[in-house]
């Protein structure tokens, strides 16, 4: 029976174009972790030590300023990888990692992931495929919290947690709840759900039981309300 590692890596890009006894050390190497929801995946300020991906479950990144004030920057749904910006630049972890529900945590050690570096010309692709990526979804995040409504701000980060190169194999179904929208989204669990409402009214979701169905991707990245 294949492991949920084994699948984590045979729906990653950059695993599937690594060779076999690449991709056999990497496996090998990496460290998979189970982690509660509410608990911590990674904590603000510590070294960092190895390049994370979500195997199954749902987790938000996030910072507290030391007034109490809370900052969520994204969520990572099953299939995403993330950290590799830290690993780069060899400096603290600038955010906290918490998983919203129970999660499934892989680690590839940081040698794990230099090594990649130094071996692997498709690993270094994918990376700057990653970044640039990950860069624009952090300016239109900026973007839409300054101009969106609530309504606009739920869809585009629905469409966010969709994209294909950041979290691919999700479909068009993702496996979160109302209250997880919320704070992904910094509105409570009340707009949240009216929000959601408006979208599926306007046919670009389906809100089903414990999760939501996108039928219009193209729809909700452009969604103004």
């Amino acid at each position: 029976m294949t492991s949920p590692l084994d699948q984590m890596f045979e729906r990653s890009r950059w695993a599937e174009q690594l060779d076999a006894s690449q991709r056999e050390r990497v496996r090998s190497e990496t460290v998979v972790r189970e982690v509660a929801a509410n608990g911590l995946v990674c904590r603000k300020g510590e070294t960092v030590e190895a390049w994370v991906g979500v195997i199954e479950g749902l987790v938000k990144i996030s910072s507290v300023s030391f007034e109490g004030k809370l900052v969520t920057f994204t969520g990572v749904p099953a299939g995403g990888w993330f950290g590799e910006g830290s690993l780069l630049k060899d400096e603290p972890r600038r955010y906290d990692v918490i998983a919203l529900r129970d999660s499934l945590v892989s680690y590839v050690p940081r040698a794990t992931f230099q090594w990649l570096l130094d071996t692997s010309i498709a690993f270094n692709r994918f990376l700057l495929v990653q970044l640039n990526e990950r860069l624009g979804q952090f300016i239109a995040t900026v973007e839409y919290e300054r101009l969106l409504g609530p309504d606009a701000r739920v869809a585009r980060c629905i469409a966010q947690l969709f994209n294909p190169l950041l979290y691919p194999g999700s479909g068009r179904q993702l496996r979160i709840s109302q209250s997880e929208v919320g704070y992904l989204t910094g509105l409570s669990r009340q707009r949240a759900n009216q929000a959601l409402q408006t979208l599926e009214a306007s046919g670009l979701i389906r809100v089903e039981y414990g999760g939501i169905t996108v039928a219009d991707l193209d729809g909700l990245s452009r969604y103004e309300g």
